[in-house]
């Protein structure tokens, strides 16, 4: 009898959780999750068409904004599918390619994400600390290029995961405690030695996002060094509030990466209720918020955003 029940075979599909142990009130949890999905669609919809519609926002920091709305809507739209099917449709199966799929475009978008921060970190950089060659440096074809090794560079990262993914057995669990797939989840079903897996994703993190927050981390540095070599306190603060937006995001998007990286690798042991929410957090609550925080802190989106609804 041990023998058959520790025989290894490849299910057909995973199943998908939702929220663990809260199955009874799923209907009821899709509301606030259907308005998230909505406002985030349709909050960076607005950006991006606003960007588009107004000349004067032809500029580099709008066109990386317009980039970050890219990834935010392609972020929410990795994840939709799945999580609507399971609250509304209590369907939970996914299958082995279309997981490894979504797994991919997920992780894809977030990783571009960053870079993209990383790309504003670079132009606040320039406009602060070299602002009389601004234009020559972030010219249209370099912000071009910026954006193509942005997307390339997340390829290059994250296509081999689901490649090696796919050769594992996996066991009798194929249940994962989320309403998407996610490398660290699809990992703990595996019977294979999963170690060269975890060191390169381990590695691939650490020179994705490591290496991003370290150099926008050096970027402010710059930026404050040459701010507080202005002399007068009115351009200083004009200065460091054209930052303020991009600090916001870049403190909710990476806070929230640390953290559920934190408790995927070191807590182990915690609720996999707990998992689920910060999964979901970290997934839903930047693409929510960063067309909202632009809009509130950047005076020419919202006075555009107001002149086009108020027609």
């Amino acid at each position: 009898m041990s023998a058959v029940n520790d025989t290894k075979f490849q299910p057909a599909v995973f199943l998908l959780s939702g929220i663990p142990g809260q199955e009874k009130f799923h209907v009821w949890i899709s509301i606030p999750f259907c308005l998230i999905y909505i406002i985030s669609i349709l909050g960076n919809s607005v950006i991006l068409f606003i960007i588009k519609i107004d000349p004067k926002l032809h500029e580099p920091m709008y066109i990386f904004l317009s980039m970050l709305a890219v990834t935010d809507i392609g972020i929410s739209l990795s994840t939709l599918p799945t999580v609507l099917s399971i609250f509304w449709f209590n369907s939970r199966e996914i299958s082995f390619d279309a997981c490894f799929a979504q797994l991919f475009f997920i992780h894809w978008f977030t990783l571009t994400e960053s870079s993209v921060l990383l790309s504003m970190a670079f132009d606040r950089f320039v406009a602060i600390c070299n602002p009389l060659r601004y234009d020559s440096i972030l010219t249209a074809p370099r912000i071009a290029k910026m954006a193509l090794v942005s997307l390339l560079r997340g390829v290059a990262l994250i296509f081999p995961l689901p490649i090696l993914l796919k050769q594992y057995q996996y066991c009798h669990a194929n249940v994962l405690s989320h309403s998407y797939c996610l490398n660290q989840e699809v990992m703990k079903m595996a019977c294979s030695d999963i170690s060269a897996h975890s060191i390169y994703s381990f590695f691939g993190k650490l020179a994705s996002l490591g290496l991003d927050i370290l150099l926008i981390l050096l970027s402010y540095v710059m930026i404050l060094k040459a701010v507080l070599s202005i002399t007068s306190n009115a351009e200083r603060l004009k200065a460091l509030n054209t930052c303020v937006s991009h600090i916001c995001v870049v403190l909710l998007f990476y806070m929230l990466s640390i953290s559920l990286s934190v408790i995927h690798r070191f807590m182990k042991s915690s609720s996999p209720l707990v998992q689920t929410v910060m999964g979901n957090v970290y997934l839903l609550v930047p693409p929510l918020m960063n067309p909202i925080v632009y809009s509130v802190k950047t005076k020419a989106i919202r006075v555009r955003i107001i002149r086009v609804f108020v027609k």
